[in-house]
């Protein structure tokens, strides 16, 4: 069973207002990450069927830009198996929010590598349906709050439609 958290109105991670899920659990355990508690893959409310249900019920208004995916890391191998199904339903049924997502592993050096921790059976198909992801752990020397949707330099807002169209890392500017 995967554990989770929700902010139903969100401005600082990513674009408009946003529904954000807090994925429960994370290998990375960056110095001075924001959410600790998150670290522990038990930690918050059962990721269920009506968790589901609730989100689409929140994503549903026309004000709602989008939903976020923060944790925790949503790219530990049993968050991205939970979380494919849902990013499929809300791509099925809410076609028009961008979907963002936050991790501390780094898109062309662990999740698109083979043998790597993150990397599994449902990886690719998780990417498919991002819009922007944010990667890179945070680094504490590099933390700088005067950055837009990251809380250090080194992590980067990657465009994933442009991404995957030229088939390098192109970031997101908008």
């Amino acid at each position: 069973m995967n554990y989770c958290a929700i902010k139903k109105s969100d401005v600082a991670n990513g674009p408009g207002m946003r529904v954000t899920l807090f994925v429960s659990g994370c290998t990375n355990h960056c110095p001075g990450c924001f959410q600790p508690e998150t670290w522990d893959f038990d930690y918050g409310q059962p990721f269920t069927k009506e968790t589901e249900d609730r989100l689409i019920q929140l994503l549903r208004p026309s004000y709602i830009s989008g939903l976020t995916l923060l944790g925790g890391d949503p790219f530990e191998p049993s968050n991205q198996r939970a979380l494919l199904p849902f990013l499929q339903r809300v791509r099925a049924e809410l076609p028009k929010k961008n979907i963002w997502a936050y991790t501390g592993f780094v898109l062309d050096k662990e999740l698109l590598v083979e043998g790597s921790h993150p990397r599994c059976e449902v990886t690719d198909d998780m990417l498919a349906l991002i819009d922007v992801l944010v990667d890179g752990r945070f680094v504490e020397a590099k933390k700088n709050v005067t950055l837009r949707f990251r809380g250090s330099s080194n992590q980067r807002l990657i465009d994933m439609n442009k991404t995957r169209r030229t088939g390098e890392v192109i970031l997101w500017d908008t």
